[in-house]
């Protein structure tokens, strides 16, 4: 409710952009860690499936991986699927993992990736990921693999500190 009041009143256009004020002309962050959650959440509020939820989501990483840029963040880990939610109904894990190839398909021919250099590397136990996720996966972080100006980290089927072993730069 009150969120709702404060969107209605233009208040949190207002605070976005006093925050944008406040990173772009201090001190820069170098690195940046995201939980992704509230997707079903939002979906549910809205009264549309938790997969337009998971979608939205998707959406919006692509717009902070833009605000990203911009700011010239050298380092963004994004939690995305851990392997609790593995444990949601088949139909919405397989729908999420739809929109994670969609994603992954994207990053391969996406300017903003190349034209920055950034390496984009998976963490996470993927041996649990459909075959097909993880070959484009595999893809994607050869095509990947030279590029050191930016890093992009997904956490991707990950449950603890054992996930992050694989990780590296």
């Amino acid at each position: 409710m009150f969120k709702t009041l404060l969107s209605a009143i233009g208040a949190y256009k207002l605070y976005e952009k006093w925050l944008w004020h406040q990173v772009k002309n201090g001190n820069k962050p170098e690195h940046i860690a995201i939980i992704l959650d509230g997707n079903r959440r939002w979906a549910s509020e809205k009264n549309l499936n938790s997969w337009f939820g998971h979608e939205r989501g998707a959406e919006k990483v692509e717009q902070l991986l833009d605000w990203c840029l911009k700011l010239k963040v050298k380092s963004i880990t994004l939690y995305a699927f851990s392997t609790e939610n593995f444990r949601r109904t088949r139909s919405e894990v397989e729908k999420i993992m739809r929109i994670a190839e969609e994603e992954f398909r994207k990053i391969l021919t996406d300017e903003r990736i190349h034209k920055n250099k950034v390496r984009v590397k998976v963490i996470g136990r993927l041996n649990l990921l459909p075959e097909d996720l993880r070959h484009l996966i595999r893809d994607v972080e050869e095509s990947t693999k030279n590029y050191d100006e930016y890093f992009l980290n997904i956490a991707f089927a990950y449950g603890g500190i054992c996930s992050f072993f694989g990780a590296y730069y």
